[in-house]
């Protein structure tokens, strides 16, 4: 039988997506998702000097304004990453800018950092924190991440990115570099390593005593990319890279009817990808940066093999956006079952 959220999911599928992901955000905000349950103690995971109650953190693009955080937290995700956010307000692509993909159980997108800005957004996350002799503690309960990116008209990356650090870096537990949408003009530029290097001295001139900093990447980088970009991450005291974004890449299997749509694709044909360069990156960065994998996270043995592959945490997007709230709920009991099949105690045993 199905419960409340899996009968709202459902409803919510037969609306235009846009105006679904709207309704989700209010209710969820207003806490009419329901609660998950606590998590077990084997899935405790430690990175970035955080505490994780379990590895499935909820990537960035769902909450982009942090109007949801409190709720979000509520369903099970062991960490939120909100966002992106931009330094001046900005409407996005025009619509329609969101498709659903069902029969590939992806997703396309070409939102183009629809934002609130960076004032409304620290204005919206105010309401999480307390203060006390410490300062300020965050209320939301798990670990909350800040996606940081830049307007798509009037952009100085080496001066937007240190502002934007500055005004959230008493928010975060972690903030993430964007470099990686499809879909602003000339972003992913920004990956390229001189560029990198720039921009990671001057975040860290400005900000030395930011939070754990993140750099998303892009999987449609030539598997000799990132290498050299790991290693500016390194030299410029990034501490954490996030594998992948969506990609522009169209599969041949794809069989929906809004697979010609431009945009990022997410979802499960982005798995494979998602995996390759999550396995290079590893196999190079030997465990000096903390890695963050997702795209294409359908099962709790997804999950598994990515953890032991070498990523410290992973993010789903398009299964939250399927099933709802329900999908945490099954991940979380088949990573469990993969665990124990695997004879893993705990995620914190897992070599790093």
């Amino acid at each position: 039988m199905l419960d409340l959220g899996q009968i709202a999911t459902q409803l919510l599928r037969r609306l235009d997506p846009e105006t679904a992901h709207e309704i989700a955000i209010h209710s969820i905000a207003y806490g009419l998702a329901g609660r998950g349950k606590a998590d077990h103690s084997a899935l405790k995971t430690h990175a970035l000097g955080l505490t994780f109650p379990n590895p499935i953190g909820l990537a960035a693009g769902f909450d982009k304004n942090a109007r949801a955080v409190r709720g979000l937290a509520k369903l099970g995700f062991g960490y939120i990453e909100t966002g992106t956010v931009t330094p001046r307000p900005q409407p996005g692509n025009p619509k329609p800018r969101l498709f659903r993909l069902i029969n590939d159980h992806a997703i396309i997108n070409r939102m183009g950092f629809n934002s609130c800005g960076i004032d409304r957004f620290c204005q919206n996350l105010t309401p999480l924190f307390r203060p006390n002799k410490e300062g300020h503690v965050q209320a939301a309960g798990v670990p909350l991440g800040i996606n940081l990116g830049i307007n798509k008209t009037g952009a100085d990356p080496l001066t937007d990115y240190p502002a934007l650090v500055g005004r959230v870096k008493s928010y975060a537990d972690y903030i993430t570099i964007n470099l990686s949408s499809p879909n602003t003009p000339g972003l992913r530029d920004l990956q390229e390593v001189d560029m990198l290097s720039r921009l990671l001295e001057a975040i860290q001139t400005a900000h030395p005593d930011r939070p754990p900093l993140l750099i998303k990447l892009a999987p449609d980088l030539e598997d000799e990319a990132y290498g050299p970009i790991l290693q500016a991450a390194i030299d410029g005291r990034a501490d954490g890279l996030i594998l992948t974004n969506t990609t522009l890449a169209r599969p041949e299997s794809l069989t929906s009817s809004h697979r010609t749509e431009t945009g990022g694709l997410s979802g499960a044909p982005l798995a494979t990808r998602a995996r390759d360069v999550l396995k290079l990156v590893a196999d190079l960065n030997k465990g000096r940066l903390c890695l963050i994998s997702s795209g294409g996270i359908e099962s709790g043995r997804d999950i598994l093999d990515r953890l032991k592959m070498g990523a410290n945490l992973v993010q789903i997007y398009t299964a939250f956006i399927y099933e709802g709230p329900a999908a945490l709920t099954r991940l979380k009991q088949e990573l469990l079952q993969e665990m124990s099949r695997d004879g893993i105690r705990s995620l914190a045993s897992l070599p790093r």
